[in-house]
């Protein structure tokens, strides 16, 4: 039985046990989340006037990389919409950019027709213009997934086994293994070696402990659980992230039953 357990969350982070689980489902499940679930990302650029320094090319390029925040109840991926992609109010939304110089231009000068759709870094800075230079432009952002391009992956995933850590009432306190341990997961407690129950998620399995023990009674192995980290970009709140993950998992399994059906 698969069970869940956050241990932190916040707008930008969250980590999770994933319990007695499998590295398939585990790797399966990251990949999902970084390459599946959709955000939103400029893909076209019109320009109507550049004079600044840039390239139209390297402005274009600059504009499809900032990060907007994604509202997926209103878009859909051109590819799924019910214009097959032509482009519609559901599967595109317009935005707009005019500046003279002198004057830096930044992401927040980016003028959206959708206020759920806008700028996560405001200040990200797209060119600088100078004394009668101008910067106009029509951009067009959809929703897209980051195994096309990773404009449109939604964070970092990342995940480890829990340890575990066993070590022998012959210990004789030495210390040894507590100094040599990198992540300060070990400490001694009444004359002998213990695992820190705070530090305990910080071990990365390294086994120098066990390496230097000179009585060889110290034990380092990985459980079938998995500590997940999840580090969202600030287009979708990192628990969304793993929502939609999930939902897209369930699609994923569900067509895969349907074509065993159609083969049997």
């Amino acid at each position: 039985m698969i069970e869940i357990r956050s241990l932190e969350k916040d707008k930008e982070k969250l980590s999770f046990i994933l319990k007695d689980s499998t590295h398939s489902f585990a790797n399966a499940l990251r990949r999902i989340m970084i390459e599946d679930v959709p955000t939103m990302a400029i893909e076209d650029v019109e320009f109507r006037k550049n004079s600044s320094i840039l390239y139209d090319e390297v402005i274009a390029h600059r504009l499809g990389l900032i990060t907007l925040t994604t509202d997926l109840k209103s878009y859909n991926i051109p590819d799924e919409c019910k214009c097959d992609g032509k482009g519609c109010a559901r599967c595109q939304l317009k935005m707009t950019l005019k500046t003279k110089g002198p004057a830096m231009v930044y992401a927040s000068d980016i003028k959206t027709r959708d206020a759920a759709i806008k700028p996560v870094y405001p200040k990200t800075i797209i060119v600088k213009l100078l004394k009668n230079q101008a910067l106009e432009l029509e951009a067009t952002a959809v929703l897209g997934k980051g195994s096309v391009h990773s404009k449109w992956c939604p964070g970092l995933v990342y995940y480890k086994q829990r340890p575990i850590i066993e070590i022998d009432s012959k210990c004789d306190g030495c210390g040894k293994c507590v100094e040599v341990c990198p992540t300060k997961t070990l400490e001694l407690k009444d004359s002998k070696a213990s695992v820190s129950k705070d530090h305990l998620l910080d071990c990365h399995l390294c086994e120098a402990c066990k390496d230097i023990c000179p009585k060889e009674i110290i034990d380092v192995k990985s459980a079938n659980d998995f500590v997940f980290y999840i580090e969202s970009w600030g287009q979708l709140e990192p628990k969304k992230i793993v929502v939609e993950a999930l939902k897209i998992f369930e699609r994923k399994l569900d067509n895969f039953k349907e074509l065993l059906k159609e083969n049997k």
